[in-house]
């Protein structure tokens, strides 16, 4: 069974084509899955292929989001005009739909509009979109009801009015009417004001408005299911409830559930999902305010880093945020000096850090690779400097440097002992 336009359908919907036949495979197929699909998709319960190259010849369709201004819509339709194109107008409100077309008529008198929604006459709405398409008229003012299905390259402007109101997925699939051929492509998302935007609402217009690259629909995608939450795997609701612990936990709990199902393991829900080394330098580790503005970019950063599985992955990082936002400042080298400290001795087993001015405490699990006696010959042989506390403790007794070099320091030594 092959379900195109997948976030079209809805669970029921799915389900009953499943029944047609038993036992059949399902292929679904979407530019931007909706949130339970890529969840189960992200959890391994379904497999997932991605198509990201582009037909050849086609450009990123460059996005706007604004408050509606006679002026910029004048120009935007002006500049598609002078090169030759097309302009949609979508105005998803049929009883004032006429309304919209007659102030676009006077703002542009010379042009020809007309109108196109769902409810005209089915013969009038073949002829208008006939018309639309062999280029004899140049700007066509609809409802959505061009969404899917219209393929027309000459036209490359599109204007969405209250854009505030769709979804993300149907804004992607909207903007998608155009860019459908060599020349450059422009979408208009126009909203009431940005004071009177929902936080949702705004975070699906930066999402659009920054993802803009041809292959973007997956990535829009991640952030629809970050904005709407993940809905039921076993339920009816496509959407919803991951703001109650957060997706990344709620992506890291799935994926360790199917991964035991799959090696036949028993689940026990109480075991802690990994074990956290605490790691305590006594210096600042953060990306500050004035090194990146953006709240959700710097948390999006941390959680990169702290997943980071080894010294390469954070050098590739660094090198990144470097090319990005400029050279990292002291509290951003900490954090990555912090964070290879952590690596190493997760692979050697230690369970805490502890650096203050004057000396440091490790404590060792009872799983280290770190032999015994190496750790007895260096307190024997340098008994000032370091000392033994109870059966897993070395702590060692020295003036710490002010700066990542006492980082340095104890990851230095715990590679001479390992």
């Amino acid at each position: 069974v092959i379900i195109d336009e997948e976030h079209r359908f809805g669970v029921k919907q799915k389900e009953a084509l499943k029944k047609i036949r038993g036992q059949s495979d399902i292929l679904t197929m979407t530019a931007t899955p909706i949130p339970r699909t890529l969840n189960m998709a992200l959890g391994s319960l379904r497999e997932l292929s991605i198509i990201a190259t582009p037909p050849q010849g086609r450009s990123a369709i460059q996005t706007f989001v604004n408050e509606w201004d006679d002026n910029t819509i004048k120009e935007a339709c002006s500049r598609e005009l002078h090169r030759g194109g097309q302009i949609f107008v979508l105005h998803n409100d049929i009883d004032s739909i006429d309304n919209m077309a007659e102030s676009l008529q006077i703002l542009m008198p010379n042009i020809h509009v007309r109108i196109a929604h769902g409810q005209m006459p089915t013969r009038e709405l073949e002829r208008i979109m006939g018309d639309f398409y062999h280029g004899r008229f140049q700007i066509l003012v609809c409802t959505t009801i061009i969404e899917t299905g219209i393929d027309i390259p000459n036209a490359n402007t599109i204007i969405i009015n209250n854009a505030q109101n769709f979804g993300l997925a149907q804004l992607h699939q909207l903007r998608g009417r155009v860019g459908r051929s060599h020349h450059r492509a422009y979408a208009y998302l126009v909203i009431k004001s940005h004071q009177s935007l929902s936080a949702n609402a705004k975070k699906r217009l930066d999402a659009i408005e920054s993802l803009e690259e041809l292959g973007a629909g997956f990535m829009l995608a991640n952030h629809d299911l970050e904005i709407r939450g993940a809905g039921d795997l076993l339920g009816d609701n496509q959407s919803g409830k991951i703001s109650e612990i957060g997706f990344n936990l709620y992506h890291d709990l799935l994926k360790r559930t199917v991964d035991a199902m799959r090696a036949g393991k028993q689940i026990n829900l109480n075991d802690p999902i990994n074990h956290e080394i605490e790691i305590d330098t006594g210096l600042a580790c953060i990306i500050p305010e004035t090194y990146l503005g953006d709240v959700h970019e710097r948390l999006v950063l941390y959680k990169r880093i702290a997943n980071a599985k080894n010294n390469n992955e954070l050098k590739d990082l660094q090198i990144e945020m470097i090319d990005r936002f400029g050279l990292l400042l002291d509290s951003t080298k900490n954090l990555f000096a912090a964070t290879r400290l952590k690596l190493f001795s997760e692979k050697i087993g230690i369970d805490k850090i502890s650096i203050y001015d004057e000396k440091a405490h490790l404590t060792f699990s009872d799983k280290t690779t770190v032999e015994p006696i190496k750790i007895i010959n260096l307190v024997q042989k340098q008994p000032k400097n370091y000392q033994l506390k109870g059966q897993n403790q070395l702590i060692i007794k020295q003036d710490m440097p002010e700066d990542m070099a006492r980082i340095e320091l104890v990851e230095n030594l715990l590679k001479k002992l390992n």
